[in-house]
């Protein structure tokens, strides 16, 4: 609980082929036996995630991945998951034998470029290969690299600086995630329902960290339940900067709520600072084009167990089906599986993704535009079929975007 969410993380992937060092690679530099380290070729199987605070980026994710050259049925199981991994990745460190370079490495240097992704290339095994041929190749295509022999821990403090040397400077220079709409000295009200799957003891993840960007801000934050709203409102000497709610209970909070107190949802705040609100509010804007015989995506971030009248999977199909028919269908996925084909649904519905980095976010908003499938999220959905879409965006209409780096 007192580390940073792997969402505001830097995403670090290590590709390359089998039993090339990948995983000794990732020991190396975390300095712990994160991942197996085998000579068969393979053990790798599920990407291995290790958290790690890296001075002076502050806290990254390294994500191991299996050999894209694997081989076999599970093989290529394994391969679909590396392969998603680039979704993510913001930082690439491609590891290969120092003696060895091919079609599977100029591949993944290939996918790297195609999505921006600043990489580094690792020669791995020096002390057993030397460094010579590929070596000369990256030198003459000006690709940054690193000589290293993991199991020796030789040039492991040379990886490090090179990673440091690659991060875009705008890293350091993150926004904020209620940037232009909260500065220092506001008032902010948190309307923080406690439902049945609420964690014992705890908020759940948007809620805490939208309250610490307050903190951050130097603002203050007033955190009450629904049931408070008007006393709260009546309370304060000052009008608050804006109300920030829980989408479930948007109709009660809306009513409760006088107009002129600017007014959105945790979700929505999550629209912009995770994806692109302008293109999510478009998708949320082709309901109204649904018919009673499409099929919409449902798509969690997160695997949490879902307990009776669930946001996703029962209020949102709930509301849209009294609005468009009961026929309409619905497919729920959750985590990392996001189809590739998304040609049987007419809209996609995502959550607030407060589990993902931004990258990730945007990947799946440009895979649904490539398949001319719209995509919007859950707060948006909920203001739309309520009729409050205009008021809740109204907080971001100068600030409709955030100057990111990736």
């Amino acid at each position: 609980m007192q580390k940073a969410p792997k969402g505001l993380r830097l995403h670090i992937g290590i590709f390359g082929r089998r039993n090339v060092g990948k995983s000794s690679v990732l020991n190396a530099i975390t300095g712990q036996d994160a991942a197996i380290v085998s000579d068969i070729p393979g053990t790798t199987t599920d990407p291995v995630e290790k958290p790690m605070e890296f001075l002076p980026l502050g806290p990254v994710l390294f994500v191991d991945t299996a050999g894209l050259d694997d081989i076999g049925t599970l093989g290529e199981l394994r391969k679909r998951k590396s392969v998603k991994v680039f979704d993510r990745t913001e930082l690439a460190l491609l590891v290969t034998e120092a003696n060895i370079w091919g079609e599977y490495e100029e591949m993944l240097l290939t996918k790297t470029k195609e999505r921006r992704i600043p990489t580094l290339v690792i020669l791995n095994k020096i002390d057993l290969n030397g460094s010579g041929a590929a070596r000369t190749l990256l030198d003459k295509k000006n690709i940054p690299y690193v000589c290293m022999s993991a199991t020796k821990r030789i040039g492991v403090p040379e990886v490090k600086q090179a990673i440091i040397q690659i991060v875009p400077d705008d890293w350091y220079k993150q926004c904020g995630i209620l940037d232009g709409m909260v500065s220092a000295g506001d008032t902010v009200i948190l309307v923080v329902p406690i439902d049945k799957e609420a964690p014992k003891g705890r908020i759940i993840l948007p809620q805490v960290q939208v309250l610490r960007d307050i903190l951050d801000k130097q603002a203050n934050a007033l955190v009450i339940n629904e049931r408070g709203i008007k006393q709260a409102i009546k309370n304060l000497k000052i009008r608050p900067r804006v109300l920030i709610t829980d989408s479930q209970v948007f109709r009660q909070v809306s009513e409760e709520t006088p107009d002129y107190i600017p007014m959105t949802s945790f979700s929505i705040v999550f629209a912009r600072y995770k994806g692109d609100l302008s293109t999510l509010t478009a998708g949320a804007k082709r309901i109204n084009a649904l018919k009673e015989t499409d099929r919409v995506l449902i798509c969690e971030a997160c695997t949490h167990h879902p307990i009776g009248d669930d946001i996703g999977r029962d209020k949102i199909p709930r509301w849209l089906r009294d609005k468009i028919g009961d026929g309409l269908k619905f497919d729920i996925v959750a985590g990392r599986d996001f189809p590739d084909d998304l040609s049987p649904y007419s809209l996609v519905i995502h959550c607030g993704a407060c589990v993902f980095n931004r990258r990730e976010m945007l990947t799946r908003i440009c895979h649904c535009a490539e398949q001319n499938v719209p995509i919007t999220n859950y707060g948006l959905v909920i203001a739309y079929v309520h009729g409050i879409l205009d008021r809740v965006l109204a907080p971001f209409q100068h600030n409709a975007s955030l100057q990111w780096y990736r």
